[in-house]
């Protein structure tokens, strides 16, 4: 099945080109089926490139996916026209009331920030709550997923000696995972990021899984079952050339295992498309198995357990709030 995008959105284009299906929105409305909601927070500068790279995986799926771009409410993006956010995203503010059956929440150029310095940071939270009442599955990338990692575990990142820069080896903890369902023992990642997160500072006890990490880059890909979620520290989405646009733009070391013989003068060879593809095929073939047929069942069970944390939460100031103690045994 196609993607359906909007007809003027910039990846259409080139989507069409590569023999990517996508699919109207007058010929999607004739399918007698519910179409797998995607949204699509994207923080990174060049969105155009990332709309695109994330469009062509989803659409790469046997499954018809509507994607809403999605866009933090207040805050001004300075390396993306006015013109092509006010036509193709819509603010978290306006679909705070909507539920989709999978939401991607993408990296941002603030990794070496703290991120209570973030300015969205507030803004970020309430969605990254949001996400587990009005969310089925939730994907978090890059500096995305160390965030969500920050906010529902208290897991610091480490700011590292040199940038993360290359394509690494990753090792496949969990071939039993469906999200890495027909994926290689070891497999290629891009990584690109100044920042990481460390096994030894995962909780214990707790449910956090896991399914891939690297010798040379770290952790690669956590599962957390209770929120639904996907965190990938790295960039199975990169095109073939990203690394060596930001090799160009930045400067710095050569790309690890990138360029044969570490040439930058040769193109480089993509040996992480086929994982890429596999990876989130996954993804919506795990959302589409376990979604509800009814969107307004979608996080139900996670909306009652809200409810009761809320209503303990006002119990407990109750009885702060009491004069005098109060006798909590049965009668």
């Amino acid at each position: 099945m196609p993607i359906k995008i909007p007809d003027d959105l910039p990846a259409r284009s080139i989507l069409e080109a590569e023999g990517v299906a996508v699919m109207r929105e007058s010929d999607a409305v004739r399918q007698d089926i519910r179409p797998l909601r995607i949204g699509l927070l994207n923080l990174m500068p060049d969105k155009v490139s990332t709309e695109t790279q994330l469009a062509r995986l989803l659409g790469a799926t046997p499954l018809q996916i509507e994607l809403t771009l999605v866009r933090i409410s207040d805050h001004v993006a300075r390396n993306t026209s006015a013109e092509h956010l006010e036509a193709f995203y819509r603010p978290w503010c306006d679909v705070q009331h909507e539920r989709f059956d999978g939401f991607i929440i993408t990296g941002a150029p603030v990794e070496r920030m703290a991120f209570e310095e973030v300015r969205y940071w507030p803004e970020l939270r309430r969605i990254f709550d949001w996400t587990r009442t009005h969310v089925h599955s939730c994907l978090t990338i890059c500096w995305a997923a160390q965030a969500f990692l920050h906010h529902f575990h208290g897991v610091p990142k480490h700011a590292l000696d040199a940038k993360a820069f290359g394509v690494f080896p990753h090792r496949n903890r969990a071939p039993n995972s469906p999200f890495l369902r027909g994926i290689s023992d070891e497999f290629a990642v891009p990584v690109s990021r100044w920042t990481q997160v460390r096994r030894a500072d995962l909780p214990e006890g707790g449910d956090l899984r896991v399914l891939a990490e690297s010798d040379d880059s770290g952790l690669c890909l956590l599962h957390d079952p209770a929120r639904r979620a996907l965190l990938m520290f790295n960039h199975l989405e990169y095109d073939g050339d990203t690394l060596a646009n930001e090799y160009n733009r930045d400067g710095g070391p050569i790309p690890a295992n990138y360029y044969p013989n570490d040439d930058p003068s040769l193109p480089p060879i993509n040996a992480w498309r086929s994982h890429g593809h596999l990876f989130f095929g996954n993804w919506i073939n795990e959302i589409y198995q376990t979604t509800p047929f009814e969107a307004a069942s979608i996080g139900q069970s996670a909306r009652g357990e809200a409810a009761a944390d809320e209503r303990a939460a006002i119990g407990s100031a109750a009885i702060e709030q009491a004069d005098g103690p109060v006798d909590l045994a049965p009668a």
